[in-house]
């Protein structure tokens, strides 16, 4: 089968290994499409994720499959069923190490609930925390749309986690995905203030389409000024990037007990945080890893928003990239052009 493989930082390759044995608690996963994800592949490619260091390194955590065959204590798939979530941990070459292997034409969906079910939902019987999130979707969601919810799950999941509530206003740095995630679902929620932030102009437009209340450079007097002009501080800023220097860029523009908010991973192994520029009391929270009870229980409410035609999938699929072509997908991300890349098997 095909695998997607950083051979080394900074040199991507399809490579052929063989295709994944189904365990007992397994699916064997089919893979129809698949999203880039444009910070933690980057940062897998470049080198540069924490704590990985081993390649070559099968990539990819973002795919849609049909399932092909089950295991003897599978009770929660069946045979055509989508699923999404798809990885694998191993392969028929150990050289090669995992970056979760989701770019596979193979992959493997584990039921969680029949092992917590039947008490070996636990290291000891090889169960990962990710399997809670392997889930079948519904029919009626386009493969595009339930590939995408493996971003989205994340991000509503992450609005919890930050403990934002619809009196809040939020102002979010960066309009990626995960940024323009994050303004669509408060919207969606009722907030009455959401800002965008980004160098670019093309995605402060398409924060404004999303619904964004303002949106503002980086660089921009505007910004500056923000909260003067508004009349009071901010109650939660989003770093939607991952960069201690918007930790302390936001620290100014909040309110006396207010939230910073730090969504995905954060390479430096150290940060300063210039607790000066802020009030005396403030909330730090750093999100480098799902909460998975979170992130499962996101996807019925976001499904009832796609089937609403609340929550489009083009609003962020912008590039479309056959398997063959990953290495054009990946220079079109890391030039800035992409909101979501979508691979096609």
């Amino acid at each position: 089968m095909r695998t997607v493989t950083a051979i080394e930082p900074n040199k991507v390759e399809i490579v052929e290994l063989g295709e994944p044995e189904v365990g007992p608690y397994q699916a064997k996963v089919k893979t129809e499409v698949a999203y880039l994800c444009n910070a933690t592949d980057g940062k897998l490619v470049a080198g540069h994720f924490p704590g990985v260091e081993d390649y070559p390194l099968v990539l990819g955590h973002e795919s849609a499959g049909i399932v092909q065959a089950v295991g003897d204590k599978v009770r929660n798939f069946k045979v055509g069923d989508r699923v999404i979530g798809g990885l694998l941990f191993e392969f028929s070459d150990d050289s090669y190490a995992t970056g979760w292997g989701g770019f596979c034409d193979y992959t493997l969906a584990n039921d969680h609930l029949a092992m917590v079910e039947d008490g070996v939902a636990d290291e000891e019987h090889g169960w990962f925390e990710c399997y809670e999130i392997q889930t079948k979707v519904d029919s009626d969601i386009p493969v595009e749309a339930a590939a995408l919810l493996c971003t989205w799950r994340e991000v509503y999941g992450g609005v919890d986690d930050f403990q934002i509530t619809p009196d809040d206003d939020v102002l979010i740095f960066g309009a990626g995905p995960v940024g323009l995630s994050f303004v669509k679902f408060l919207k969606l929620m009722g907030s009455k203030y959401v800002a965008s932030v980004d160098p670019l102009e093309h995605k402060r437009e398409r924060a404004l389409a999303m619904g964004a209340d303002a949106v503002f450079a980086p660089d921009s007097p505007e910004l500056e000024k923000l909260t003067e002009t508004r009349g009071k501080p901010l109650d939660v800023v989003v770093d939607a990037v991952g960069s201690p220097a918007i930790i302390n860029a936001a620290l100014p523009m909040i309110k006396l007990g207010g939230t910073i908010g730090v969504y995905g991973v954060i390479a430096d192994e150290s940060i300063t945080i210039n607790k000066g520029k802020g009030p005396y009391n403030f909330n730090l929270f750093v999100h480098q890893w799902p909460t998975r009870h979170r992130e499962r229980a996101a996807q019925g409410p976001l499904c009832d928003w796609i089937r609403e035609g609340k929550l489009n999938v083009d609003d962020f699929k912008t590039h479309e990239f056959p398997l063959e072509q990953i290495n054009d997908a990946l220079d079109a991300v890391k030039n800035g052009e992409v909101i979501k890349a979508l691979l096609r098997y």
